[in-house]
């Protein structure tokens, strides 16, 4: 394509805007110890920055790195989704001379060039909660087996639906086959007892008991439209499994003002305080608790172990992978919380999780 000479207001508002982009990304930093030349640079980069998960995983990155005297600088993207965000947040990290990076990708294949590029030029890079596309693409995953977490509340739900017929409908994140939203969904479908007919895929089974799905952004909001279109579609639905919790709460807003609220039974994946006070409160049916402190912490130590080595492994066997959860993976945990357990099933009643969310 010819290069074209843009008119001096274009340009100058094109110049304001890249300006404003690179004062975004800066702003959302946050140095632990005032981005000393001396400390190890470290980024946190999370899908949002309003989502209590990513608060609270941020909180235990600071803990973490106040302890560890690591210099941690923190990014978001705009939205679950918001890949091209966290994409510039690697890069200004790069260029800021960071020893580890922290991810939680918003789309697990679309940031693997950045991340590579950042392994390349000696970047350690971690990824948390969500595992990448491939996964063997980081450097480590510190992360919930996020398709256990959906089978253990597929299983919940199975035992509490026991001489009932099934509607089902599913709240997912996106449209985009997001790998964590794939394996909560899945996981759930799987542990109900549905043909998922591609494990890796949302959408495809054949199963009458399944109403539809919708997505939600993974939001109060997204939940509760979602939720009025499906029951517009099928007002016999008795379960709904949602992504993560805010998307519950805000099912069932739409199933108390439809008056079903006694009628059908949510399930979800998070374990974060407002969450199992939800559980606690009957809203929530049960929830499969994670654990995001920790993700965030044993990532943090892991980079902090590396710059102290010296780096030596960065970029090193990127095409290896050491089983299915990819090379370095780490699972930090999942806990079933409800307060009626079924036969068979390990769970930890509401209270047990108002202790322990999102240790």
């Amino acid at each position: 394509m010819a290069d074209r000479v843009m008119p001096r207001h274009r340009a100058l508002a094109a110049l304001s805007a890249g300006i404003g982009l690179t004062l975004l990304l800066t702003s959302c930093g946050s140095g632990i110890s005032g981005h000393g030349d001396d400390k190890t640079i470290v980024g946190l980069v999370t899908k949002t920055n309003d989502n209590p998960f990513y608060v609270k995983m941020r909180e235990g990155a600071q803990k973490k790195a106040r302890q560890l005297g690591v210099d941690l600088r923190t990014f978001a993207g705009k939205g679950q989704a918001d890949n091209d965000s966290q994409v510039k947040a690697i890069e200004n990290l790069v260029a800021a001379g960071a020893k580890g990076i922290l991810i939680t990708p918003a789309d697990s294949g679309a940031i693997i060039p950045a991340i590579e590029r950042a392994r390349k030029a000696g970047v350690m890079v971690v990824a948390l909660d969500s595992p990448t596309e491939p996964a063997s693409a980081v450097d480590a995953t510190f992360a919930t087996d996020n398709r256990l977490a959906g089978r253990m509340i597929g299983k919940w739900a199975k035992a509490r639906m026991d001489g009932k017929r099934p509607k089902v409908a599913l709240l997912d994140l996106s449209s985009e086959q997001v790998k964590v939203d794939v394996l909560r969904d899945q996981g759930f479908l799987e542990g109900f007892g549905v043909d998922v007919r591609n494990p890796n895929r949302i959408g495809d089974e054949r199963d009458s008991r399944i109403v539809g799905h919708e997505v939600t952004g993974a939001n109060e909001e997204g939940g509760r439209d979602a939720m009025e279109k499906l029951l517009q579609k099928n007002g016999s639905i008795n379960l709904v499994y949602t992504i993560n919790e805010p998307t519950a709460a805000g099912a069932y807003q739409a199933v108390k003002a439809a008056g079903k609220q006694k009628d059908i039974t949510i399930v979800s994946v998070d374990g974060g305080c407002p969450g199992v006070k939800n559980v606690a409160g009957g809203v929530i049916g049960a929830t499969s608790m994670q654990f995001p402190v920790k993700m965030a912490a044993e990532g943090l130590a892991a980079v902090a172990a590396h710059a102290k080595d010296g780096g030596k492994d960065s970029g090193k066997d990127s095409g290896k992978d050491s089983g299915s959860s990819g090379r370095g993976f780490t699972n930090t945990g999942v806990s079933l919380i409800t307060d009626t357990p079924v036969s068979g099933l390990d769970s930890q009643k509401s209270d047990w999780g108002l202790r322990h969310c999102w240790g």
